[in-house]
């Protein structure tokens, strides 16, 4: 993979997810422009098929029931400029170290309380993860193995103690934070160096000329 920082990662996913967010409705060969861009983005960062697939395949079922009433044609250049979108920002986080989310994220100009929160909430997923870890470790210990066996595991109880559990264990994260010094900003600095600046503005330009392209286009063929 190539050695590209945080922030800088966080940006240019952001410039490809709001240039293709913006794209003009219909506007198809651009939006497989983007998709293109998306996938080779996927490859770059060497984020896990099987993972990134699994997650995909929720968020779009989701993403259907919310579409489809729009009728066929719109749900569909609907779903697959959502499935640009997701695969882009769904590379960067599952190729994210671990606590590296408010690295990240300090280098993004928005409010010093949202990004308190934001990172808050990413810890809070990390510890909700590695507890659904270990409970599926310890039902397929107890002969629990397959689909099947973890669905009678994961009862309303279990679903229950998970909650309790990680909310426990994040509390104690963030008393442990308290008592080394966290006051809501991370002791790190995030800023571009100006080469990636130089990147980061070249992928501006070029998201830009594609979003706008597509409204131009769609005005002359009109």
């Amino acid at each position: 993979m190539l050695k590209i920082a945080l922030p800088l990662r966080l940006h240019l996913s952001l410039v490809i997810v709001i240039g293709a967010a913006l794209l003009k409705y219909d506007a198809w060969p651009w939006l497989a422009v983007y998709a293109a861009i998306a996938f080779v983005w996927a490859i770059i960062l060497r984020v896990h098929i099987r993972h990134l697939g699994g997650l995909l395949g929720a968020e779009l079922i989701f993403l259907s029931l919310l579409a489809l009433p729009l009728g066929w044609e719109r749900a569909s250049f609907l779903l697959f400029r959502s499935l640009v979108c997701l695969i882009v920002m769904n590379s960067f986080l599952l190729t994210l170290p671990p606590h590296s989310f408010g690295i990240a994220l300090k280098s993004l100009p928005v409010p010093a309380p949202i990004k308190e929160n934001l990172l808050l909430a990413g810890q809070y997923l990390e510890i909700l993860l590695a507890e659904v870890t270990r409970m599926q470790r310890s039902a397929q210990l107890r002969g629990l193995n397959g689909a099947a066996g973890w669905l009678r595991y994961a009862s309303a109880a279990m679903i229950g103690a998970l909650y309790l559990r990680s909310l426990d264990r994040a509390e104690r994260v963030y008393a442990a934070m308290i008592i080394r010094g966290y006051n809501g900003k991370l002791p790190v600095d995030s800023t571009l160096r100006p080469k990636e600046r130089f990147a980061l503005l070249a992928a501006g330009a070029i998201a830009i000329c594609l979003t706008l392209t597509s409204y131009l286009q769609s005005s002359v063929n009109s």
